[in-house]
């Protein structure tokens, strides 16, 4: 378990310095976690209380439209996961949030969070910094969706999670992509 939140403290530490008062407060609150694949870890009925940071495992964040599941982010190890908006706002959100495969994380209440902003300026500077690469992330994906051919959005979609793609199913990347899966299977055919 030690080595595990070192991993965590090591995430922290490419954007801040963690001072000992810091890991300390950040090791009393975040306890781990598991989830067996195909589990839901977080309902869009119920307001996200939880944030999730991956060790081993992958999620996925998906919300239903005309009765489809269109998955929406797929975050794998030493990465954060929650429904963001739910989470800042304690409101419900469409987001849903699985277990792709057997994962193992590190939880951490929404109240711990705000406990530690409050306490630990230098968090502040860590959610700043950390949210400005998922927001280049974002900006990419919208400009993928909007101005892309279907074999476009795959090579965008592979150079993004070009480490864990193989390990999520067809007719996931499909709703991801926002084309169907056959025409997936074409442009996969085609490589």
């Amino acid at each position: 378990m030690t080595s595990s939140k070192n991993k965590l403290f090591a995430h922290f530490e490419q954007y801040i310095k963690l001072s000992d008062e810091l890991k300390s407060a950040l090791d009393s609150r975040v306890s781990f976690v598991s989830f067996k694949k195909g589990e839901l870890v977080h309902d869009a009925d119920s307001v996200c209380t939880k944030s999730y940071f991956i060790q081993k495992g992958l999620f996925r964040t998906y919300f239903y439209k005309d009765g489809k599941e269109i998955s929406e982010y797929f975050p794998a190890e030493n990465e954060w996961c929650n429904s963001p908006k739910s989470l800042m706002t304690r409101q419900k959100d469409i987001y849903y949030i699985d277990a792709i495969e057997d994962t193992e994380a590190f939880c951490l209440q929404v109240n711990d969070l705000g406990f530690l902003f409050d306490h630990f300026p230098e968090m502040e500077r860590y959610a700043r910094l950390s949210m400005g690469t998922v927001f280049g992330h974002l900006m990419e994906r919208i400009t993928s969706l909007r101005f892309t051919t279907a074999k476009e959005k795959y090579d965008h979609f592979i150079e993004t999670y070009h480490g864990i793609h193989h390990r999520i199913p067809l007719g996931m990347v499909a709703s991801y992509l926002g084309i169907a899966q056959e025409t997936l299977s074409r442009i996969r055919g085609e490589k």
